[in-house]
């Protein structure tokens, strides 16, 4: 896992560590750092914050010792990539869930995110995790468009022993959305998790479909999924979703099998929105909420 974007970071670190630490230096270092970063999916404008802030602790620092400076080093890029990850508006899916419960409310998560990226799978994991909690759930097949992604979805619920509303192929997916926090709301189910269509991102008829969702729905949160090895397609996607609809939150997927690990940077830094969850393997117990402090150790190595 992240083992690519390891070794450019450590690279970077050791190429620091034994020369003196001057202003040419280092910028030097600091723009191979910026190649290698952008090597491993992240984006431009990920690699430009990490290294200002980089730069900003280490100019001017004289350490003579060769661990101290590479202890400093790494604690530099330790805060520089958490900062990246950490969100000015943090999300917190359980309190919120908590305060949706006391006032006699569904919260109503609502799922964007193009076909293969494991939209559906991930919904069935979260669903998992909600019951595991206690919580009541209820699934929305708001994809009227492809074929077979009803039957997709009522798998995992027969799995799952939840409920799945829908409505026959090319009916309004605002429609279902809407019968399913009815259902919600009448039977006192805590959660609705709608599943949305997963055309390209850039399809302006799969826009206008998720934009009424959106507005006949009211979702608490918008909840992008991404796919972490589709690298810059999976910013791309984020970035256009977040601008056309709007998102809250974003789920990684396939991170086990990421060995670059830019693309979580990327949608954190992009969007500025968080990521809540990450998905590490196929069971629907393999998901995990993500912790900015353990990937930023997984990429430095550090602590």
């Amino acid at each position: 896992m992240f083992e690519k974007i390891r070794k450019a970071v450590d690279g970077f670190v050791q190429k620091v560590t034994h020369k003196s630490i001057s202003e040419q230096n280092l910028d030097d270092a600091l723009s191979d750092l910026q190649m290698a970063l952008l090597e491993n999916d992240v984006a431009y404008e990920a690699t430009e914050r990490i290294n200002d802030r980089v730069k900003k602790t280490l100019e001017g620092e004289q350490i003579g010792l060769l661990q101290s400076k590479k202890d400093l080093i790494k604690t530099a890029l330790y805060d520089a990539i958490l900062a990246a990850l950490t969100p000015e508006n943090p999300v917190d899916l359980f309190a919120l869930l908590e305060q949706r419960k006391k006032a006699g409310e569904p919260l109503t998560l609502m799922f964007l995110g193009v076909n293969g990226t494991g939209k559906t799978t991930t919904i069935a994991k979260i669903t998992q995790m909600l019951q595991k909690k206690g919580y009541s759930v209820v699934l929305a097949c708001a994809d009227t468009f492809r074929a077979g992604s009803a039957e997709q979805i009522q798998i995992h619920a027969d799995r799952l022993n939840v409920r799945v509303l829908s409505r026959p192929y090319g009916s309004d997916p605002a429609s279902v959305a809407f019968d399913a926090i009815n259902h919600a709301r009448a039977r006192g189910i805590n959660v609705v998790l709608i599943d949305t269509a997963g055309r390209m991102q850039t399809d302006k008829n799969l826009m206008a479909e998720l934009s009424k969702i959106h507005r006949v729905a009211e979702p608490d949160l918008v909840i992008f999924v991404g796919d972490a090895l589709a690298g810059n397609d999976a910013i791309e996607q984020a970035k256009t979703f977040n601008e056309k609809i709007g998102i809250d939150a974003a789920v990684l997927t396939k991170v086990d099998a990421d060995a670059k690990g830019g693309a979580a940077l990327s949608i954190a830094i992009a969007t500025g929105k968080p990521i809540i969850f990450i998905g590490v393997g196929q069971e629907y117990s393999d998901i995990e909420v993500f912790n900015p402090e353990w990937f930023a150790q997984k990429i430095v190595a550090a602590g």
